[in-house]
């Protein structure tokens, strides 16, 4: 069980050398979800993560102990990985990095350029963390674990204390979670400086570890998340034990509420989350009632999202908000038709962005043409509004499926 003790000496370890992040209020986010609505942006990290500050804490200890340190070794294929390089990079310390095999290349790239030795092993998580600690026991390196190690725990617990310094009048916590790690630190500091504080995990439906072990459930997990920073399939051993005593309730999103949030940091607070960074605000938009009226403080808990991924959830957030539609439209194929069907959608204000004509593959005559449309609009009001436009120009029009 770690302390508060333990927790304020890793402030003081890594102070100067990982970035005392803003937490500030979101006026906006506020009127949205009925809660006083706080971030902490630990996205801004020179990694993009609230892992540096548990790295930090344990590799500035290894650093200053006696003796020549051979090194550390960790698995991870995201943000911990990023973490460990980094700090190992700037304390002149040795660091060893396992990925599984399927890691993307942008990521083992990134690592590597923090001046880590990078080993692709196995096909999986488990079988890169046995490579791990088999690397650990034959080199002489220090393991150093994501989250089940009690100096990370303390050193992602001084995320809580500077957000309580920051902003005292907070009275709920709501942690993005995977094995446990910030989660755990966050709570022990926070009980620990403010006793009557709510401290609220969350967790991805489909990977609800964390979830089950604190409830007591047995539901099913596995397959593909956004959120992958807290898709973790067994919680710490040292975490879970904290979790048990300080952590009051922990709840589920799924895969839509973490898109939603992710777009609504984008557009609103201009700043980049990824999706497990995201799972804070995704809990509130899902259980507004649970937190309605509280002064809530979110960790933005990571950025590192494929941009690609980001393309993606913009899309489909503007496709569910109405601001971009597919529409089916069936006319003679005569010449002047588009024509006729651009400058209509035109007229009503919106935008095309794409345009298909279907011939073959039709159940119209074979004098006519359906043409799929994908069209900007400001949203579901207006998209009926481009139908009617086109239905009054004497063409069949309606949303595509």
């Amino acid at each position: 069980m770690i302390r508060l003790d333990d927790i304020t000496q890793a402030a003081e370890r890594i102070r100067g050398q990982v970035m005392h992040t803003p937490c500030v209020a979101s006026q906006t986010l506020s009127d949205i979800t009925g809660a006083h609505v706080f971030l902490k942006f630990e996205n801004l990290q020179f990694t993009a993560s609230f892992k540096e500050r548990g790295a930090c804490n344990k590799l500035t200890q290894l650093a200053q102990g006696h003796g020549k340190n051979p090194g550390v070794v960790a698995m991870s294929a995201g943000n911990h990985a990023q973490g460990v390089a980094y700090h190992a990079q700037r304390l002149g310390l040795r660091a060893v990095i396992v990925m599984p095999g399927f890691t993307p290349g942008v990521k083992v790239e990134r690592t590597r350029g923090f001046g880590a030795e990078i080993v692709l092993h196995g096909s999986t998580l488990d079988e890169a963390r046995g490579h791990a600690m088999a690397l650990a026991e034959q080199q002489q390196l220090t393991l150093v674990h994501p989250y089940d190690d009690a100096d990370i725990m303390a050193g992602q617990g001084t995320t809580a204390v500077e957000m309580l310094h920051d902003v005292p009048e907070l009275d709920t916590l709501v942690v993005s979670t995977g094995g446990g790690g910030l989660l755990s630190g966050m709570a022990c500091a926070a009980r620990a400086l403010k006793p009557g504080i709510e401290v609220i995990g969350v967790q991805v439906q489909r990977f609800p570890a964390l979830y089950n072990a604190f409830k007591g459930t047995h539901l099913a997990q596995g397959g593909n998340t956004i959120a992958e920073g807290i898709a973790v399939g067994t919680p710490g051993t040292l975490p879970l034990e904290i979790i048990r005593q300080k952590v009051d309730d922990i709840v589920l999103v799924d895969e839509p509420d973490i898109e939603q949030a992710v777009l609504m940091l984008l557009e609103i607070e201009k700043t980049v989350v990824e999706g497990a960074g995201a799972a804070g605000l995704a809990a509130l938009l899902k259980h507004p009632d649970r937190f309605r009226g509280k002064k809530v403080g979110l960790v933005l808990s990571g950025g590192n999202i494929d941009p690609l991924l980001l393309a993606a959830i913009i899309q489909r957030g503007m496709v569910r908000a109405g601001r971009l539609a597919r529409i089916r439209v069936g006319a003679r194929d005569i010449p002047g038709s588009l024509a006729l069907i651009t400058s209509t959608v035109a007229q009503a204000g919106a935008n095309v962005d794409e345009v298909h004509h279907q011939r073959a593959f039709s159940s119209l005559s074979a004098q006519h043409v359906e043409i799929d449309m994908v069209i900007q609009t400001r949203n579901r009001d207006h998209i009926a509004e481009v139908l009617a436009r086109l239905c009054a120009a004497g063409f069949e029009a309606q949303v595509a499926a």
